[in-house]
């Protein structure tokens, strides 16, 4: 399930059985123990987000429009159940930063701005890697903060060690957003469930921070 991780309550452990194969690190909070494979450690920088709901699942398209053409840096794919704990835990993570830094976060009224776009009209103007197509899963999320951006570690919790499938560092002032479009997405989620009862319901556009 989605916890709070402090960034200092990490270790840089190296965990290579046999002195073998590729470096990893090892993240360990309360009852969570998870490895962190060498190509995920550094992690990827996100400017924004879009929220993709599914039939079955949840996509989190992690953007980067620093540079053009702008890019899906990363792609997380969660199961409707984690994406309840990770509003809850972000929700939590929020105001605990608002409170330890005494800095109010709101989202920005201007990142939404615009009239909505399609799906397609969308993903025409951001490019989309290979290796990011099929996304990473995971049933798990780990949150930590500091006072200038947040970090998200995404695991996939299979035995028999469950380990970070994708690490995300996003600025602390673009959280607010992706919170907003969880809770959005996720709303539409639960009236479509309502409304077809046990059928899948149909994709819907993305929802952008």
């Amino acid at each position: 399930m989605p916890d709070q991780r402090p960034p200092d309550d990490s270790s840089g452990a190296p965990s290579s059985p046999g002195g073998e194969g590729p470096h990893c690190e090892e993240i360990q909070h309360a009852q969570i123990s998870a490895v962190v494979p060498e190509r995920v450690a550094r992690g990827v920088f996100s400017t924004g987000a879009v929220v993709v709901q599914g039939p079955h699942e949840f996509i989190l398209d992690f953007l980067l429009r620093m540079s053009q053409p702008q890019q899906v840096a990363a792609r997380v794919v969660l199961p409707p159940g984690v994406v309840v704990q990770f509003i809850a835990a972000l929700s939590d993570n929020l105001r605990n930063y608002e409170s330890k830094y005494s800095m109010p976060l709101v989202p920005n009224p201007q990142a939404g701005a615009g009239p909505p776009v399609s799906a397609q009209e969308l993903y025409e103007q951001l490019k989309l890697q290979d290796d990011v197509l099929s996304g990473n899963y995971a049933n798990a999320v780990m949150i930590g903060h500091t006072p200038s951006e947040f970090c998200f570690d995404f695991i996939t919790t299979f035995y028999p060690r469950s380990a970070v499938s994708c690490r995300v560092f996003m600025a602390a002032p673009g959280v607010p957003r992706l919170l907003e479009s969880l809770k959005h997405s996720f709303e539409k989620f639960q009236q479509k469930i309502a409304q077809f009862g046990n059928q899948p319901p149909a994709p819907r556009p993305p929802d952008e921070p």
